[in-house]
């Protein structure tokens, strides 16, 4: 089985452990070359820790079980996606609404703000420049279509 036919498989075994949760839902899954399988979840109000290890255990045993990678010669991490890692879905995006968040768009400009709304085809986020009197709000709007990445950045 190739690494796409794979992630397809995978995709549906996530798919059953996490059905009776709506509230949770599948980022991503990566597989490296040496079966490193990644996957990342997510839920609309955060995920526990304790919900990953048991999707972790649940998900571990049916890939042995089921002789998925021949040997048993894999290993397997189910996490949230970090702080380093892009938002990817909509979902993701609408979780973190009044975050601060860095966009980088498709020719690679980098613009810096709080996201103020996720729609179905946009984003916008607010940016303030200067400061004190001088200090302005500009909303940015950004198609989906024209995002390249976005992060969301840590303020202290």
């Amino acid at each position: 089985m190739h690494t796409e036919e794979q992630i397809i498989a995978l995709e549906k075994k996530v798919a059953g452990l996490i059905e009776s949760e709506p509230g949770i839902f599948l980022v991503e899954i990566r597989i490296k070359p040496t079966n490193n399988v990644k996957v990342f979840l997510d839920g609309d109000t955060g995920i526990s820790i304790e919900k990953l290890i048991q999707y972790n255990r649940k998900l571990y045993r049916d890939l042995e079980e089921n002789t998925f990678f021949p040997g048993g010669d894999f290993s397997l991490e189910v996490s949230s996606p970090g702080l380093d890692e892009p938002l990817k879905l909509f979902r993701q995006y609408v979780k973190n609404i009044g975050r601060f968040v860095e966009v980088t768009d498709q020719e690679g400009n980098k613009t810096e703000g709080k996201l103020i709304s996720a729609q179905e085809n946009e984003i916008a986020i607010e940016e303030e420049k200067g400061k004190g009197k001088k200090k302005e709000v500009v909303v940015h709007t950004f198609p989906f279509s024209d995002i390249k990445t976005t992060k969301i950045q840590i303020k202290f």
